[in-house]
């Protein structure tokens, strides 16, 4: 599985990114918001984005409002990483369509484990997808000879 990582502080992303590297994931990484959507519109994007809120132009919060607001599908599973732990600022990230967030310092076995459930989530949202293409096929194809059907 591909991860983004959009940081601007390069320790922080070099640390996060081995811890990444280390545990079997695939790692690409951006140290701002405008390189983060670039990799995001890309035709091979990772499905997975860990995003910095604080960024310097477009943070990690304006990168969830334009993903959510102008790519559909497939869907990105996104993690706001940052030290805003306030209630206001993790209502305010998860409305701007982060699927959660993790406040920093974070502990590593949590961010495995939101990681998981990231992939959970993908991989129900791939099966059901596959199950409407298959249900799609069989509505418009005759069953015996596989022929499009009117």
């Amino acid at each position: 599985m591909k991860i983004l990582i959009a940081d601007d502080e390069s320790v922080s992303r070099r640390m996060l990114q081995g811890l990444l590297t280390k545990w079997g994931y695939e790692v690409v990484s951006a140290e701002d918001g405008k390189a983060a959507w670039g990799l995001l519109n890309a035709p091979d994007a990772p499905r997975i984005a860990l995003l910095d809120w604080m960024m310097p132009g477009q943070n990690g919060v304006d990168v969830c409002r334009e993903l959510r607001a102008h790519r559909p599908a497939p869907y990105t599973y996104i993690l706001l990483l940052t030290a805003k732990d306030a209630k206001e600022n993790v209502v305010e990230g998860l409305e701007s369509g982060a699927d959660d967030y993790l406040t920093k310092p974070f502990h590593p076995q949590e961010l495995k484990a939101r990681l998981r459930v990231g992939i959970r989530l993908l991989n129900l949202e791939d099966n059901l997808v596959q199950a409407r293409e298959a249900m799609r096929f069989k509505a418009t194809h005759d069953g015996l000879t596989g022929l499009w059907t009117k």
